[in-house]
């Protein structure tokens, strides 16, 4: 579906409507590579009853870590995988319902639609604690061709 090269992502996703001809879809950004298990997110999805589920993924760091104990480094790590909370993966399934909360006027997806769905308590997180990157910079780019061409891509899942 061609949404036009300047659409957020909440119009991008209504002007597909036509096309969603199922109770439930699949949906992804495009810019994050994944090993995420999508029947496993699909079935805790079905379980919920909600409207959307968002996976929810813990992003490497971008910065070497310290850990401080009295002034003093007491460990180091080199752009770890953050353990402590988690972001938008940007893997999800939704309920055809996500079209009644993204108005005709264009909207980021993850602001209006979503605040919403989470103060309706209609948001359920998948927490995927596998590998996840983005895609978004030449840097993330040869960081996973890098990983591609040392055999050594926890996203190839397949044969």
């Amino acid at each position: 579906v061609d949404t036009g090269a300047n659409t957020m992502t909440g119009g991008r996703i209504k002007r597909i409507e036509k096309y969603v001809d199922t109770d439930n879809f699949m949906l992804t950004y495009g810019d994050g590579v994944s090993n995420v298990d999508l029947k496993k997110l699909y079935d805790i999805h079905q379980a919920s009853g909600k409207i959307a589920t968002v996976t929810g993924v813990h992003p490497e760091s971008r910065f070497g870590e310290l850990i401080i104990k009295d002034g003093l480094v007491a460990d180091f790590h080199e752009k770890p995988q953050i353990t402590e909370g988690f972001i938008n993966g940007g893997f999800f399934v939704l309920d055809k319902k996500i079209f009644d909360y993204i108005g005709e006027k264009d909207c980021f997806f993850e602001r209006e639609p979503m605040k919403k769905l989470t103060k309706e308590s209609q948001l359920k997180v998948f927490n995927h604690e596998g590998f996840w990157h983005c895609m978004d910079t030449m840097r993330d780019v040869n960081h996973l061709n890098e990983l591609w061409n040392a055999g050594k891509a926890p996203w190839k899942v397949w044969k």
